[in-house]
């Protein structure tokens, strides 16, 4: 087994089915991953220690998912220069539209590549960061153009079928 290329990092162990989301997309593309608890508020120096060691390990694209007062994510960039990609969780009476601001809205200098709340948030973060590791890594490149593929041709058939086709 290779070292994980990406780590998954959330809030609460309440916000693990979501963030499995991303788990599954980075498993569809091959990529390693290791998936873990830290909390902005409630284990910040946990978190910092987390994100000042991650690049270290091997990890290169980190994807922090939190609900609530969302900080994780902000955190955790503010201590590392990998790229880390926040995932707002709905957790609240607000349906994750706190999240989002929380993670969204990032001080100049330390940014968050923030998707769309929820698991389909979750499923985009790691494509994304399957994306990000495709840069250096041709393989996974190709399995990422075979996705694009494999949507396009998802949308064929619907098409077809409504036309009466199939």
């Amino acid at each position: 087994m290779s070292k994980p290329q990406v780590s998954i990092v959330m809030g609460s162990d309440s916000d693990l089915e979501i963030m499995r989301e991303a788990g599954k997309a980075l498993e569809g593309f091959g990529i390693e991953y290791e998936i873990d608890v830290t909390s902005a508020h409630r284990s910040p120096d946990r978190s910092a220690d987390f994100a000042k060691n991650a690049a270290g390990r091997g990890i290169k694209v980190i994807i922090a998912g939190a609900g609530g007062a969302a900080h994780l994510a902000g955190v955790i960039a503010a201590h590392t220069t990998l790229p880390v990609i926040g995932v707002p969780i709905p957790s609240t009476p607000l349906n994750g539209m706190d999240s989002l601001l929380s993670t969204v809205q990032m001080p100049p200098g330390i940014p968050v590549a923030t998707v769309s709340i929820g698991k389909w948030g979750a499923t985009n973060a790691g494509i994304l960061a399957a994306q990000m590791i495709a840069l250096a890594d041709a393989s996974i490149a190709k399995k990422l153009d075979g996705h694009k593929d494999k949507l396009a041709r998802g949308v064929e058939e619907k098409s077809k079928k409504l036309k009466g086709g199939a």
